[in-house]
């Protein structure tokens, strides 16, 4: 049945290559963990979980019990972790369909042990990861209660100390500083679950800035000296992009970095096709408040793509997207269905081209960093807020849910 001409091609396979060269940056010193939350980043959680365990995956990260829900459904062997914890009343779900909690409230801890009682788990049956917050007062236990935190894992508890985790805030800043001081308080951390008598397995430190910067055997230098196994967690880097380092800390390129540009590949483009064009005249105006009026005589094309897509409002008069391979500049202001481009130099379009958003056509390139950079924002927001009703179709190579024949 046709549709709305806006849609995002979803590349399963560069999704593929992209995990398998992450994990070859990570090897030997760290596993992975892929970040699929926020359904993939907006790519898709159906299409991309999948992918993820076709590339090797054995841990996908997800914000909520929910969300690890879909994924278990997915993808029957993975290890999903609830990286955004639980919330009250989701503890029973995360047992019954077998998910790993990320936790460091102490009624998280409670709520999990009591629905874990109540299924008839055994002794430590129940894989927990404990976040350690090290300095970005934002999820996880701090010094002055992580005593109490770590007394929950008793012997008898259905509870088992898997993992520990913190979250590096900033990675990004190429001299590492923050990093260090960082990693200084996870080790203090670290020293209160050993004299604790317990054993964590995994140390999950670092997303794709850290990694694709090398320092995938800090992490391991750290874990090893508790006898512990390291894991990372790409996110962005999956989804074919190297996270920039804040310029204000710009320092020589370390060569992880600069293979990861070389060799990741955008998962994601974003089409719509031209349903109408138009010539107009002199003094005509374009768009809401008239905030583009024509200077000269021009041809003009209307696309079905708007804010409600996930085209930024703030894109009119100051963007371009992708015509028969030349930049067509975004005239007036972005409506909430539809939004006009300026023609009149592309010889030629007409109704049906398929015009690009977000990715390639031709020799020209319009990036999540392109449309970051033009609404003050991060690519992370670009592909999220691709709105719902905008299709997700896969392309590169046929899908099928895992364990079809």
């Amino acid at each position: 049945m046709p549709t709305r001409p806006c849609w995002v091609e979803i590349h399963t396979q560069a999704f593929e290559d992209n995990y398998r060269f992450l994990a070859s940056q990570a090897a030997p010193h760290a596993e992975l963990l892929a970040i699929v939350k926020a359904d993939a980043y907006g790519h898709s959680l159906a299409l991309c979980a999948p992918a993820a365990v076709r590339a090797g995956a054995r841990w996908l990260g997800v914000t909520s019990v929910e969300e690890g829900i879909q994924a278990r459904a997915l993808s029957f062997d993975a290890h999903v972790l609830i990286i955004g914890g639980i919330f009250p009343g989701k503890a029973a779900e995360v047992v019954r369909h077998n998910l790993t909690p990320v936790a460091w409230e102490l009624w998280q801890l409670d709520e999990l042990a009591a629905a874990a009682h109540a299924a008839g788990a055994k002794a430590g049956s129940l894989p927990v990861h404990l976040e350690i917050d090290t300095g970005m007062s934002r999820q996880g236990v701090d010094a002055a209660n992580l005593a109490p935190a770590l007394a929950r894992f008793t012997v008898g508890s259905p509870l088992r100390l898997e993992g520990v985790m913190t979250h590096l805030y900033a990675a990004d800043e190429a001299n590492g500083l923050v990093n260090q001081v960082q990693l200084v308080s996870l080790n203090r951390a670290l020293e209160a679950v050993s004299a604790a008598g317990l054993y964590a397995e995994w140390l999950n430190v670092g997303s794709s800035a850290a990694l694709v910067a090398g320092k995938s055997s800090d992490v391991a230098a750290l874990a090893n000296r508790w006898g512990m196994k390291a894991m990372m967690r790409p996110g962005l880097a999956c989804y074919g992009l190297a996270p920039q380092f804040d310029p204000d800390f710009e320092a020589d390129e370390p060569p992880a970095l600069v293979e990861a540009r070389r060799r990741l590949q955008p998962v994601l483009t974003w089409k719509t096709r031209v349903t109408g064009v138009r010539a107009i005249p002199p003094a005509t105006v374009v768009g809401y408040n008239g905030t583009f009026v024509a200077t000269e005589p021009m041809r003009i094309a209307l696309l079905p793509a708007g804010y409600a897509d996930g085209l930024d409002r703030r894109l009119g008069n100051r963007f371009s997207v992708l015509v028969r391979g030349q930049r067509a500049p975004l005239v007036g202001r972005i409506s909430m269905d539809q939004s006009v481009i300026d023609v009149t130099d592309i010889p030629g379009v007409d109704s049906g081209d398929e015009v690009v958003i977000l990715g390639t056509q031709g020799a020209e390139t319009v990036t999540a960093f392109d449309h970051a950079a033009a609404t003050g924002t991060i690519p992370w927001e670009v592909f999220t807020r691709i709105a719902s009703r905008v299709t997700r179709v896969p392309v590169c190579r046929s899908f099928a849910p895992l364990g079809a024949e």
